[in-house]
C-alpha cells in the first residue's frame, strides 16, 4: 500500500479518487454525493453520516478513516456519532495506509486522497 497526494495504491492498483475497502476487502469509490450539501458550511466535501450508512451492515471491528494527505478532512457531527458506536481510529491517510497490512481484524477503511 502507498499514497500520496491525490492517489492510494493497494494491491498494484492505483486510485485516484477517494475509496472505501470493506470488510471483504473489496474496495469501493466513496460516495461523497451524499455528503455534498455539507461543503459550504465546511470548506470542502466532508465525510457525513449519510456516507456511512453501509456500515452497520459489514460490522467491522474497527473503522479507519483517513482523513487525506495532511489530516484536513472534517467530519460532520452525525458521522462522528455513528462511529462512536464503532471502535475508530482517524488520523491521516499515509498514517492509516501503514497500519492496514497488519490489521487482523475485520475493518472498513475510509480513505480520503488529497487534502
Amino acid at each position: 500500500m502507498h499514497t500520496g497526494f491525490g492517489f492510494v495504491e493497494i494491491d498494484g492498483v492505483t486510485y485516484t479518487h477517494d475509496i472505501v475497502i470493506h470488510t471483504d476487502r473489496a474496495i469501493s469509490k466513496r460516495k461523497k454525493k451524499k455528503s455534498k450539501g455539507f461543503k459550504g458550511e465546511f470548506g470542502h466535501t466532508p465525510l457525513s453520516g449519510a456516507e456511512l450508512d453501509f456500515i452497520a451492515g459489514e460490522n467491522p471491528e474497527v473503522i479507519y478513516v483517513g482523513t487525506g494527505q495532511y489530516g484536513s478532512l472534517p467530519l460532520t457531527s452525525d458521522a462522528e456519532t455513528l462511529l462512536g458506536n464503532y471502535k475508530t481510529i482517524v488520523q491521516a491517510t499515509p498514517l492509516i495506509i501503514s497500519k492496514l497490512p497488519d490489521e487482523k481484524r475485520h475493518y472498513v477503511a475510509i480513505l480520503h486522497v488529497t487534502c
